[in-house]
């Protein structure tokens, strides 16, 4: 069954009762079980779930360490392109967003360059990142890219436009590990009013993207919605049940969730929905308790010090030095439009530092092709 489906079986007024709706009681009995149910998770979320964040940050800790030991994997983003065929009110990136800063798209040899900077850091793991612009950076380019990086890295994924499953075939069959992908908002009506041109305003066709990508061979997928957009609650109860229907359905691939915060916007668009840091921390903590097996990824959108406290709390892989336009750790020419600006600043061994002061094991490569048969 296809999550489209699923998903019509939980709108947002059924979701935003559940949560307004639960109780310390419920709250307690999400806390005892084992195994949670949708109705557990939307208790977490609540209101009521507040007084409740030290035993669930506990709980979210042993969960953790449990199934992820005391390890943090670390990444980076390369933007092989920033030009963009899609109007996404929020991003800077948007096809209408008027911006007159440089946009380009990397060459296989700048893809290379970039890859090799990254590799003299320590990097294993890298995300290759475009904009909607399929025309500009067709599948068979992505393709290539993953080529050229898989040349240094042991474990290469993309977040890029929604594909059909032959294009996410044609990307596995030429390095790609993983998937990234994120709906933005599950509210289908939100979802209309902030994507205005290009094909990512086909919600359902987004929607299904992962479950193509895993049936095409993903080893990772990654699922997250674009906190701040809509109602936090209802997003995030939507983003773990998504998880979870994708654990079912591509049950070859780990799945994991991001926790993307909607930070800085286009003048165009305020933020209706901010994000303050205790929500983000339950969300986190809640998403973790309905999904103990999923990893977690924080990247550097966050600014240093939070970052460094939502480590123990069930974040499982961090991103860090990372540059948000195309050609950024090669090149020195900062006129390149970035999609958004980085808060954590820190350098790749800073990171690291902070990791193993805090007793954590900073891992570069966490598995190898060998293992795969």
């Amino acid at each position: 069954m296809s999550f489209v489906q699923e998903m019509a079986a939980w709108p947002k007024e059924r979701v935003r009762d559940l949560v307004d709706g639960a109780s310390a009681r419920d709250v307690e009995a999400a806390l005892g079980r084992e195994t949670r149910t949708p109705r557990d998770l939307a208790a977490l979320l609540s209101p009521a779930a507040r007084p409740y964040l030290e035993p669930m940050a506990r709980e979210a800790h042993r969960l953790t360490r449990w199934h992820f030991g005391r390890t943090i994997s670390l990444y980076a983003p390369i933007y092989l392109s920033n030009i963009c065929s899609a109007d996404c009110v929020y991003c800077g990136y948007a096809a209408r967003s008027h911006s007159h800063e440089k946009r380009t798209t990397l060459t296989p040899e700048e893809t290379d360059a970039e890859s090799r900077a990254l590799a003299a850091m320590g990097y294993r793991n890298i995300l290759l990142l475009t904009g909607e612009a399929p025309h500009i950076v067709p599948p068979a380019k992505i393709a290539e890219a993953c080529a050229v990086a898989r040349r240094h890295f042991a474990g290469v994924s993309v977040e890029v436009y929604a594909m059909d499953q032959p294009d996410y075939a044609l990307l596995v069959e030429n390095g790609l590990e993983g998937v990234t992908l994120y709906q933005e908002t599950y509210d289908r009506g939100l979802y209309a009013q902030v994507h205005l041109l290009g094909q990512k305003m086909d919600y359902e066709y987004r929607l299904d993207a992962l479950e193509r990508a895993g049936c095409a061979g993903a080893r990772r997928i990654t699922v997250g919605a674009l906190l701040g957009l809509g109602e936090w609650p209802a997003e995030a109860f939507w983003t773990a049940l998504h998880a979870r229907h994708l654990q079912k359905a591509c049950w070859t691939s780990a799945v994991g969730v991001s926790f993307p915060r909607l930070r800085h916007t286009p003048p165009r668009f305020p933020i209706t929905h901010p994000l303050g840091d205790a929500e983000l921390v339950q969300t986190i903590l809640a998403t973790r308790l309905f999904l103990p097996e999923a990893g977690f990824n924080l990247s550097t959108r966050e600014p240093a010090e939070l970052r460094d406290r939502l480590i123990p709390l069930g974040i499982t892989a961090m991103s860090a030095g990372s540059s948000t336009r195309p050609g950024g750790y090669a090149a020195a020419d900062t006129g390149v439009l970035e999609q958004f600006a980085v808060e954590d600043t820190r350098s790749p061994a800073e990171v690291v530092e902070v990791i193993r002061r805090a007793g954590y094991d900073p891992v570069w490569k966490d598995f190898d092709t060998a293992f795969m048969g």
